[in-house]
């Protein structure tokens, strides 16, 4: 028999017998999209993995694969390659079939056995032995690691890897563990991946009230009408001091808890309110041990903390794994790329001579105000920081814009810049070196800045995928908060951060940066 006959009339019936068709077996499972690969012009894409069989114990709870091969193999022959998608998936069973047995390794002894054809597992046997492994025995770990995930029809579904983190997260707080970290690239959908944690745990009597924190409004709003829009009977945002106790999602800003004058609004709340708190982006203001933010993730420490980030920060003044623990799962950057959920990006350093040999300023040069410049070099840690050269900007403004009349002028672009001086000066430059567009479309070039109520406007429209104009944003601190816009092409950092972790951050979705 070939293959496809193989499993049709041996393989199906023997794994059939005990497992339902239609919601634990799933066949030629793909569970990559297949690496992006770009040649000059041309974008094609990798084959995606596949398992010919992922059987699950329960909706997104993965718990063996099996590989098929035709009854001219061994009974081994498919079994590495089973075993190499059950290491990508977190699977602890993987099996391989010809047809005429099965054999089994098992991740959790390291020990491989063969079956006959109908001495295949079924799906409480496999559970029971995962569940005794993992000390998930008890009812009440059960209730946790077994609780459904959200599934709207049409909806989005958990890719593989949203699936490790939500369920390894359930894992550890089935075993007791309070405070938890996930570090997930950029674009890979953390946010969605903490509504899944938090639906989850709601199923359950673990949780019934639940604060997000972040830092920036922009992350706020865009996650109440985004990926947490099925909870938002439930849900409300912390403003000023009003504090209802009715509501079983809350919603706040770091700043909005601590107060402007370290009033410490969030001791209105009892210390017990909240049983589950997820920190977004919390490598920045809540890491650091001495930080105001840190009051509000100590006083609430009876509730369940995760931690969600991109770039952990690890110095020593700051570790996000000294308070969270180490993570209980990563998906990094490389690896979203060679899934094909996230596209390869191409990196180009322009060289300015002033950046490389420095701006030496002679006795008595004068700046534009009249004061006079002391004598020295300038490095190019020190432009648009402690001195403006205009014709630098003017420059990189150029070359910006050169590249984009040689690839495509309408490629969504953000520019970070270093301060809101330099996003204005930056933004000025850019309007006069693309003056044929901005002439007819006003918006297509602006400044968003934490300052500037015109700018910050126009990032619903920027982020739209629909909406053409803006095109270009210059930015200093705004956008470095993961803000999720999808069809960003271009990221020009024309700043320090660019040492800093900035471009962890910041990746494009599209395959030329």
């Amino acid at each position: 028999m070939n293959e496809s006959d193989t499993r049709l009339k041996l393989i199906d019936p023997a794994i059939m017998k005990s497992w339902d068709r239609n919601t634990q077996v799933f066949t030629e499972y793909f569970f990559t999209s297949g690496e992006i690969v770009v040649r000059g012009s041309m974008v094609t894409r990798k084959d995606k993995k596949k398992a010919d069989y992922l059987l699950m114990y329960a909706p997104g709870i993965p718990i063996a694969i099996v590989e098929a091969k035709d009854t001219e193999h061994t009974v081994d022959a498919g079994l590495q390659q089973g075993m190499g998608y059950a290491q990508l998936l977190d699977i602890p069973f993987a099996y391989s079939s010809n047809g005429k047995g099965f054999v089994e390794h098992d991740f959790l002894t390291g020990k491989e056995r063969a079956l006959a054809m109908d001495e295949f597992p079924t799906p409480a046997e496999l559970w029971t032995r995962y569940s005794k492994a993992k000390g998930l025995e008890h009812p009440y770990s059960q209730e946790i690691v077994t609780a459904p995930y959200y599934q709207e029809h049409g909806g989005n579904h958990p890719r593989y890897y949203q699936c490790i983190a939500i369920n390894r997260t359930l894992e550890a707080i089935a075993r007791g563990k309070n405070r938890i970290l996930l570090v997930m690239a950029t674009g890979t959908g953390k946010t969605f991946t903490a509504f899944q944690i938090v639906h989850r745990l709601r199923q359950t009597t673990e949780v019934r009230k639940v604060l997000y924190l972040a830092d920036r409004n922009i992350l706020v709003d865009q996650t109440i009408d985004g990926d947490f829009k099925p909870l938002k009977r439930v849900t409300t945002k912390v403003v000023g001091r009003r504090l209802d106790s009715a509501y079983e999602v809350y919603f706040s800003l770091y700043q909005q808890l601590v107060g402007e004058n370290g009033e410490e609004i969030f001791r209105e709340f009892d210390s017990e309110f909240f049983d589950l708190i997820i920190v977004d982006e919390c490598h920045r203001g809540s890491a650091a041990a001495d930080s105001a933010w840190r009051k509000v993730l100590e006083y609430f420490n009876c509730a369940i903390q995760i931690g969600m980030t991109a770039t952990p920060k690890e110095t020593e003044e700051v570790s996000n794994i000294t308070y969270f623990g180490e993570p209980v799962y990563t998906y990094s950057l490389k690896q979203g790329i060679e899934d094909g959920f996230l596209a390869p990006y191409k990196v180009i350093r322009p060289k300015l001579n002033v950046d490389i040999y420095g701006y030496r300023t002679e006795e008595g040069t004068i700046d534009d105000r009249g004061e006079a410049l002391p004598k020295r070099v300038f490095e190019k840690q020190d432009f648009d920081s402690e001195i403006v050269i205009k014709e630098r900007y003017e420059e990189v403004a150029k070359r910006i814009t050169q590249f984009l009349k040689e690839t495509d002028r309408y490629s969504k672009t953000i520019v970070f810049c270093v301060d809101i001086e330099h996003a204005e000066n930056m933004r000025r430059a850019l309007v006069n070196e693309n003056a044929d567009i901005v002439r007819d479309h006003p918006t297509y070039i602006m400044k968003i800045t934490g300052d500037d109520r015109e700018g910050k406007a126009q990032l619903d429209n920027f982020i739209d995928p629909d909406e053409k104009y803006p095109t270009i944003v210059t930015t200093s601190k705004l956008l470095t908060t993961g803000v999720n816009c999808k069809t960003c092409k271009v990221v020009v950092l024309d700043n320090k951060f660019g040492e800093h972790g900035v471009q962890a951050d910041y990746r494009p979705r599209n395959p030329y940066l």
